[in-house]
């Protein structure tokens, strides 16, 4: 039994990581943190955990002598955050594996990080790994520090990295087009993701520096070997979960149906968590509550492009399933463990 610990458990990813860490037969949440609840019941701030939870929020530094003996910790806070108490932890030697939901530890290069999130990182020399479970296995395995990818990221990057891998498309030509649930944007009250602003509205936002561009094209450089500079396009949608992210790309010449499938299936053909759908079209309501992601492309002969969709539960393979699964890579589980289940319908 692995002693856990969540920071940040009061956000909608760390509410998230409390329901599936409490089905995973081998974590024990030992310590989980909250500044703006210290003092307060999980289950006063969130009463779907009543019953199954009944710990008192701590705040970061409370809990410190439990932080630094636990075997994992999820750090579920807002960019700017998570490099501070990684470094603290490492400093206090502590041996903590440290899966960071926050963008503090995604990217190889801090200058890349700094430029978009105009923060300065405080933790350069942390030996971290990019936590995209079906990509970076092997890396993740020996890993103390993990930068848990993000949510449109993930959608993005494993709808296109079959073709990235296998340099099947021009790597300037690529297009994502996606599409969130309000809880991507966090618990946190703001005009913009208000009730009133949301309901029966449709709208794009952070065009064209949207902080997620970096991540993708870093990920799909890594993999095709040619470096990709894309067009990212995010959207909101009136609905709780899910994101659907639609990809183009130009084919290269001799890119026929055959070989597309063949990339997907050599790829993802033995990934539990990767649903191929081939020319079906996958919906967010295929995923919901679960740490699937489903695929679908329709070659385009007329343009010479490829579309690709993939949908995922942003709070869940976008977050906190996601983390789990990265968990369970580092312990040496079962990567289905706390996450086999079916998605909810409808």
């Amino acid at each position: 039994m692995k002693k856990i610990s969540v920071i940040g458990a009061t956000g909608y990813a760390g509410a998230e990581l409390l329901r599936l860490l409490f089905m995973h037969p081998e974590a024990e949440v030992a310590a989980m943190t909250s500044e703006s609840h210290a003092g307060k019941r999980i289950d006063e701030v969130y009463p779907h955990l009543l019953g199954c939870y009944d710990d008192v929020l701590q705040t970061m530094e409370e809990a410190k002598p439990i932080l630094q003996s636990s075997d994992a910790v999820f750090i579920a806070l807002p960019h700017g955050h998570a490099m501070a108490v990684g470094k603290a932890l490492q400093e206090a030697g502590s041996h903590a594996k440290i899966i960071d939901l926050g963008a503090d530890y995604r990217f190889s290069d801090t200058a890349v990080y700094e430029s978009w999130y105009k923060v300065a990182h405080t933790h350069k020399d942390a030996k971290r790994v990019y936590g995209l479970a079906e990509i970076y296995r092997d890396s993740i395995r020996t890993a103390s520090i993990i930068g848990n990818a993000g949510c449109y990221t993930t959608a993005s990057i494993l709808a296109l990295a079959p073709l990235a891998k296998y340099h099947l498309i021009d790597m300037g030509s690529v297009i994502i087009d996606a599409k969130s649930g309000v809880s991507g944007a966090g618990r946190s009250p703001k005009l913009g993701t208000h009730f009133p602003e949301t309901y029966d509205n449709f709208k794009a936002y952070g065009l064209p520096t949207h902080r997620h561009t970096p991540e993708i094209e870093q990920a799909l450089t890594e993999l095709s070997g040619e470096a990709c500079v894309l067009s990212f396009s995010p959207h909101l949608l009136p609905m709780s979960r899910g994101i659907l992210a639609t990809c183009y790309a130009t084919l290269k010449d001799g890119v026929d149906e055959a070989r597309v499938e063949e990339a997907y299936q050599s790829m993802y053909g033995g990934e539990y968590f990767i649903r191929l759908r081939g020319k079906s079209f996958p919906e967010t309501k295929y995923v919901r509550g679960s740490n699937f992601c489903d695929i679908g492309w329709r070659p385009d002969a007329r343009t010479k492009r490829i579309v690709v969709m993939s949908v995922i539960d942003n709070l869940v393979k976008g977050a906190a399933g996601q983390a789990i699964q990265n968990f369970n890579i580092v312990c040496g589980f079962d990567e289905r463990t706390g996450l086999d289940c079916i998605p909810v319908y409808p």
